[in-house]
């Protein structure tokens, strides 16, 4: 079987989203934004990015019961749409464990594709097993009239396609790294490595590559709701090649048509996040304030939200320092006025400064 080669060409369309994605990714770093806002921001996004991956493949919960289930863990709903909250549950647990994994330096490997998908599948349980990849043929048809819309790969070549696919993500090229992540999302529906959860194992597969690799966007955006509001163009950019056989004119086709919307969506997303926050930030004297701090001190001061002292362990667990690294890092930040340091040795903690309490 050939090796694993996407084609494309970067058009330029496809050059000026990706400029306007770096503009963007840029100026959230430098946009204050205190703690309590981000986290809310952050919320939202995940909200909607559960909402709308799962209303792509049927979910019938509104993004408001979304919310209400995942904020309570309760079911929201009379007797009729039980699948649809265990589909919430089950994603939510996915998108906890992509947030996890995108904080550690580890490659994507098969293992963690195959429980993403477990716990996509799960119902929330987070005592699950990785997911086999399916020992039969399956096959996506329109609901509507019933006909073939694409014919995926035989079983027997699925673990030998998955094995390139999973190499080939972690082989290190040139391509940026937003085009990486639509080669991610199309191939893995191309491969379709289970009879069920393909989609949305996808769009969360892509979503760790993108906060693994510094498109995270602090983790306020959500491109599943692009896809959601337009599902016919969603379905016709992924539609690629002269035959609905992956045989006869999927695998080998070129791909800029599925790249060029991505892309698109990417930007849009980033750019509406962007002025999102931007309308929503704080006051001019928190702005000031927060101006004064480096990306590590406002990074920190969500800690501060859950408890009012932290040790430098703390410090070295949260930006996975060194003991010593973190250790400095506090002292230096005491020696500038950020913290305030109370105790000796061991016992020594830190509270943040009266001044940056009252931005939290």
């Amino acid at each position: 079987m050939a090796k694993f080669e996407p084609k494309f060409l970067i058009t330029n369309t496809i050059a000026n989203n990706l400029l306007e994605i770096e503009r963007v990714k840029e100026g959230i770093k430098s946009l204050p934004i205190n703690p309590k806002l981000l986290n809310s921001l952050r919320e939202t996004a995940k909200v909607s990015t559960i909402h709308y991956s799962t209303q792509i493949e049927g979910n019938r919960l509104t993004k408001e019961e979304v919310k209400d289930l995942i904020a309570t863990k309760k079911v929201v709903s009379n007797t009729g749409r039980v699948r649809d909250e265990k589909e919430i549950k089950g994603y939510y647990a996915a998108f906890d464990y992509i947030e996890k994994l995108a904080k550690n330096k580890s490659p994507i490997m098969e293992d963690n594709i195959k429980y993403i998908h477990a716990l996509v599948t799960g119902g929330g349980s987070t005592k699950v097993k990785g997911t086999e990849y399916r020992e039969g043929q399956n096959v996506i048809t329109d609901s509507i009239t019933g006909g073939i819309v694409y014919m995926p790969p035989e079983a027997k070549d699925v673990a030998n396609l998955m094995k390139e696919f999973v190499s080939w993500i972690n082989t290190p090229n040139d391509i940026p790294i937003p085009i990486i992540a639509s080669i991610i999302h199309y191939q893995f529906v191309t491969i379709h490595p289970y009879f069920d959860g393909n989609g949305r194992t996808a769009r969360l597969l892509t979503t760790l590559a993108l906060h693994k690799y510094g498109y995270d966007l602090k983790g306020i955006y959500s491109l599943e709701e692009y896809y959601a509001k337009d599902l016919q163009g969603y379905y016709e950019a992924i539609t690629i090649g002269d035959s609905h056989n992956y045989y006869i004119g999927r695998a080998e086709a070129p791909i800029t048509k599925w790249v060029e919307y991505f892309i698109n969506g990417m930007a849009i997303a980033f750019k509406s996040v962007y002025n999102k926050a931007k309308e929503q930030q704080n006051s001019k004297d928190e702005i000031k304030v927060l101006r004064e701090l480096d990306t590590k001190q406002r990074q920190i001061l969500s800690l501060f939200e859950i408890q009012k002292y932290i040790t430098s362990k703390d410090i070295a667990e949260f930006f996975k320092f060194a003991p010593r690294t973190a250790r400095q890092l506090a002292l230096d930040w005491a020696k500038a006025g950020f913290l305030i340091s109370t105790g000796e040795g061991k016992k020594r903690k830190y509270q943040l400064n009266e001044k940056y309490e009252k931005i939290l």
